[in-house]
C-alpha cells in the first residue's frame, strides 16, 4: 500500500450460503474441522447470537448492503434487488468507495439484473466460472440435484476445479496481483455453499462419513398441528419422507462443504500474508441464514427458528484497531444489518441516518457487549396468504416469540433452558400469557419501520388456506437450476 493508505485498514468480508450457526463455537460438533475460523475467533470477537432476521438469500444480502432490516428495506422474499436498490443508492460498497476504498465483489450476489454492480467497482461471478468451464473438460454440477434438495451427491469436477475453489483462486489472484496498492482495498467474498445441492468433492465428500453426525433435534410442536405455514414447507419439499440414512448422509455432506469453504479461506488469508496485509486487515465472516437440515422435520430456511436463522458471526479486527480482547465472546443478538456499521467504521466513517444496525466492535467494546437488545424477523413468499408474511418474529436472545398470520399461530420458545427448540411455551394448559409478547411484537415492528405489515395496529391474522398435504407437495419446488441459468443462484 501506498502511503496514504496506511491509517486504514482493508477489509475483507467473507460470507457463506445456508450456513447454520452450529457450525462454529460451543455449538459445533467436535469433528467439524474449521482450523481457519477458529483462528479468527481467537484473534478476534465471536457473537453467539447472531440472526439473519429475514432467512432468506437476497433479503439477507439487502441487509448487508443497506444496513437495514426488511422492516425497513421492504424486501422479504427472493426478489429483484433492483426494486429496492435505486442506481445510485448508498450500499455498504458505495459507501467505502466514497472514503476511497477500492471495491470488489467475487463470488454469488444473487443480484438482479445479475450484472448490477449496485456500488462495486468489479464484480465477479459464478456465471464467469460458469462459463469459462473447467479445465479438464468436465463439465461443473451435472448430477441433477436441485439447490433445495437435502440428498447427498458428489461434485462433477475435482476439488480444485469447484466453484468454491474458484471463487478462492479469484480473491487469491486479486490480492496478490490486481488490487490497487494505492487505495485500501474492500474485498467481499461471497460462497455459494454449503448451500444445497450437497455435492461435496473428494476429500470433503469422504470427510465426515463415518463421524458420529448428531441426530436431527425435532420439537414437541413440530408434528402434523405445527403451525399451518410451517408444514406447507414441509410438504413442499417433501421433507418429511426423507429416511434417516439419507438426513445422516446429507448432514455428512454438508459438514465437508463447510470444511471446504475453511481449507479454502485459509488460502485467502495465506494470500494476505504473503503480501504483508493481514494483520492490517479487518475480516467479518457470517452467512445470509442457516438451514434446517431434517431438523423439526423440514429443511431449507425462511422460518425463524434457531436452525434457519441463526448465522455465524466473527470480526476480527485489523491490529491496532481495537482495544476488545481477542478470544471475546458476545451473546447480546446481533443481525447481518451490523455488517455495514461495523465496516464502515473500520474504515473511518460515521454510521449514517436511516441504518438500522450498529458497529460490532463498539458493541463488544461496551460491557463486554452484555447488553438488551431486540431482533425483528419476518419473511414472505408466494407459499402463503397473498399479501402477508409467513411469519413476524421477535427474539432478546433469551426468548424467541413467533406470530403466524395464516390460522392465526403462535410460538414460545426459551432459548437458554432449551435452546434446540424442543418445546413450545405457547401449548398446553400451563402456557404462558402471550399477550405481553404480542405487544412487545407489535412495537418492535412499528419502531423498526413496518408498521405497514400491520393491520390497524393489531397482528394480522387470517384463516387457514385450506391446501391439502398432496396439493402442497404437487406445487413442490426443490430449485431446480442448470449451469444455463441466468442468475447466480447455481451452486
Amino acid at each position: 500500500m501506498s502511503s496514504g493508505s496506511e491509517d486504514r485498514p482493508n477489509l475483507l468480508l467473507v460470507t457463506t450460503d445456508q450456513q447454520r450457526r452450529d457450525t462454529l463455537g460451543p455449538g459445533a460438533p467436535p469433528f467439524l474441522r474449521t482450523p481457519h475460523l477458529d483462528q479468527l475467533a481467537h484473534e478476534g470477537i465471536r457473537f453467539d447470537a447472531a440472526y439473519a432476521s429475514t432467512p432468506v438469500c437476497v433479503p439477507s444480502r439487502v441487509t448487508l448492503l443497506t444496513g437495514q432490516s426488511a422492516l425497513r428495506h421492504g424486501l422479504t422474499h427472493n426478489g429483484r434487488t433492483c426494486d429496492v436498490l435505486a442506481p445510485g443508492a448508498p450500499t455498504l460498497p458505495a459507501r467505502l468507495g466514497a472514503l476511497g476504498y477500492a471495491t470488489v465483489g467475487i463470488g454469488k450476489m444473487h443480484f438482479t439484473p445479475p450484472r448490477a454492480h449496485h456500488g462495486f467497482e468489479e464484480l465477479i461471478l459464478p456465471d464467469d466460472y460458469y462459463r469459462h468451464g473447467s479445465r479438464s473438460g468436465v463439465a461443473a454440477m451435472r448430477h441433477g440435484l436441485g439447490q433445495n434438495e437435502l440428498y447427498p451427491g458428489m461434485a462433477t469436477v475435482p476439488e480444485a476445479e469447484t466453484l468454491t475453489s474458484w471463487l478462492s483462486e479469484q480473491a487469491v489472484e486479486h490480492i496478490r496481483h490486481r488490487r490497487d496498492p494505492t487505495r485500501p482495498l474492500f474485498l467481499w467474498l461471497s460462497y455459494s455453499k454449503p448451500h444445497p445441492p450437497l455435492d461435496p468433492p473428494e476429500p470433503y465428500y469422504s470427510m465426515y462419513r463415518d463421524a458420529p453426525i448428531p441426530d436431527p433435534v425435532v420439537g414437541d410442536w413440530a408434528g402434523d398441528d405445527a403451525p399451518t405455514a410451517f408444514r406447507r414447507q414441509r410438504h413442499r419439499g417433501s421433507f418429511d419422507l426423507l429416511d434417516p440414512a439419507t438426513i445422516r448422509a446429507a448432514r455428512a455432506a454438508y459438514y465437508g462443504l463447510v470444511t471446504q469453504i475453511d481449507y479454502n479461506l485459509g488460502r485467502v488469508l495465506a494470500a494476505l500474508q504473503d503480501v504483508g496485509e493481514l494483520a492490517r486487515t479487518t475480516i467479518v465472516f457470517t452467512s445470509d441464514h442457516g438451514e434446517f437440515l431434517g431438523d423439526h422435520g423440514t429443511g431449507n430456511k425462511v422460518f425463524f427458528h434457531e436452525a434457519s436463522a441463526g448465522v455465524p458471526m466473527i470480526v476480527r479486527p485489523a491490529a491496532g484497531l481495537s482495544a476488545v480482547p481477542p478470544g471475546t465472546v458476545v451473546r447480546t443478538p446481533v443481525t447481518l444489518a451490523d455488517v455495514l456499521p461495523t465496516l464502515v467504521a473500520a474504515a473511518g466513517g460515521h454510521a449514517p441516518d436511516g441504518v438500522d444496525g450498529t458497529d460490532l466492535v463498539a458493541l463488544a467494546a461496551q460491557d463486554g457487549g452484555d447488553r438488551a437488545r431486540v431482533v425483528v424477523g419476518l419473511a414472505s413468499g408466494d407459499a402463503g396468504p397473498p399479501g402477508l408474511p409467513y411469519y413476524l418474529a421477535i427474539t432478546d436472545g433469551r426468548h424467541t416469540y413467533i406470530w403466524y398470520p395464516e390460522g392465526p399461530a403462535e410460538q414460545l420458545f426459551d432459548l437458554d433452558a432449551d435452546p434446540e427448540q424442543r418445546h413450545d411455551l405457547a401449548r398446553g394448559v400451563d402456557a404462558t400469557d402471550l399477550g405481553a409478547w404480542r405487544d412487545r411484537l407489535v412495537a418492535a415492528i412499528a419502531d423498526g419501520g413496518g408498521s405497514r405489515l400491520l393491520d390497524g395496529g393489531e397482528l394480522p391474522a387470517v384463516a387457514p388456506q385450506g391446501d391439502t398435504v398432496a396439493e402442497q407437495r404437487a406445487t413442490a419446488w426443490p430449485g431446480y437450476h442448470t449451469d444455463a441459468f441466468h442468475l447466480d443462484v447455481r451452486h
